[in-house]
């Protein structure tokens, strides 16, 4: 079954102070989750045009996620195949995301994100169809909230209290309960996630999981761009991603040398292709007991 689910994230800052949190955010979630063994490769950033989404920025992406999968999971999938590709075309203020695991290859994840200068009270901003709509679910998320759900406990690092919080540069802050209707400036990042794991026996269950997990990245993500207003506030996009280019080929002369460690998504299929076209050739995985 495919899980149809819409986030609503509502930020205190404008469409503009967005693009800049967001791209400084994920570029500092990159630095401090990523080491030899584990987190984000940069395979490709750059620059693109189409028909679709007019002039944005692509980017491709290897997540080496080994010690954060939960334990059902990594019964039956050797650590190789914790690893997921991610294409994303950010068009800012939409930006579309597919995520593939070579190992599951009918798998998919696509988060398709529009953002708009409101309080997260738009409907129907992906033009979904009646049937798409009667599917779908909509949930708000609040950044001054926490969860205590597994994937939040492994995602979330972020203490701030934004109750006590506020900005020395801007001002912003506390937010207090209802913060989202007096907030000026607002925006919401609208979210619509799909995923698609079409295996039998336990599927429906990746699916869930993956949910959630999405949720608690977007939760801890969002924190993370406004408590960290502060350092990125006054910045510009190119210079976040001129700072980007810059570690990715500092890293890259780090890592000669290191076997271990995906250089392409030529290299993931190399590794994976002999065990996932036995488990997967048709027959339903067999749990270790």
């Amino acid at each position: 079954m495919v899980l149809m689910k819409e986030f609503r994230i509502v930020m205190p800052m404008s469409l503009e102070e967005y693009q800049v949190a967001q791209t400084y955010m994920v570029m500092k979630m990159q630095e401090q989750n990523t080491n030899s063994t584990e987190g984000v490769e940069i395979v490709e950033s750059k620059s693109f045009e189409d028909d679709v989404f007019g002039k944005g920025h692509y980017s491709s992406k290897i997540y080496r996620l080994q010690s954060k999968a939960p334990s059902w999971l990594t019964t039956f999938a050797p650590a190789d195949a914790l690893i997921m590709q991610e294409e994303a075309w950010n068009a800012h203020p939409r930006c579309k995301t597919v995520i593939k695991c070579p190992y599951f290859t009918k798998f998919q994840l696509t988060v398709e994100t529009v953002n708009r200068a409101d309080n997260g009270h738009s409907d129907n901003v992906h033009g979904l169809s009646k049937a798409q709509l009667a599917t779908r679910d909509v949930e708000t998320v609040d950044i001054a909230s926490s969860a205590k759900d597994y994937w939040s406990l492994i995602v979330g690092t972020n203490n701030t209290d934004f109750s006590q919080f506020t900005s020395t540069k801007t001002g912003r802050g506390p937010l207090l309960e209802g913060w989202q209707d007096t907030s000026d400036p607002v925006m919401t990042a609208y979210k619509l996630v799909t995923i698609d794991a079409p295996y039998w026996g336990f599927g429906n269950k990746l699916e869930r999981a993956l949910l959630l997990g999405e949720r608690a990245l977007f939760l801890e993500s969002h924190r993370n761009c406004f408590s960290w207003i502060d350092e990125w506030s006054g910045m510009t996009v190119e210079q976040i991603r001129e700072h980007e280019h810059e570690r990715h080929r500092n890293s890259e002369i780090q890592e000669l040398g290191r076997p271990t460690l995906v250089k392409s998504l030529e290299d993931i299929d190399q590794r994976l292709l002999p065990e996932s076209e036995e488990i997967f050739s048709g027959q339903r995985p067999q749990l270790s007991t």
